[in-house]
């Protein structure tokens, strides 16, 4: 996944306005590996059904945002609970 760094800058979570990072490979594995189980649900309670590029984690470490074919998806109901 590639993300411009100044995209990055000024990205942040649509909800708490907080700043977002680019989620390490071992996260977005395992959150595909949950994809793939058909376990994973978004914060709009929908199944999340196509595996990640990549994600965007907002700074407390508790949504991630998919990145689907390098475009960031900001959506609140989109987010991925990471608890």
């Amino acid at each position: 996944m590639s993300i411009n760094n100044e995209l990055l800058a000024i990205l942040c979570c649509p909800e708490t306005k907080q700043p977002v990072h680019v989620a390490d490979e071992a996260t977005v594995t395992r959150l595909n590996e949950a994809v793939a189980r058909g376990s994973l649900k978004n914060k709009g309670k929908k199944p999340v059904t196509d595996p990640l590029d990549g994600g965007l984690i907002r700074a407390d470490n508790k949504i991630l945002y998919p990145v689907r074919e390098n475009i960031p998806v900001m959506l609140i109901e989109e987010g991925i609970p990471l608890d």
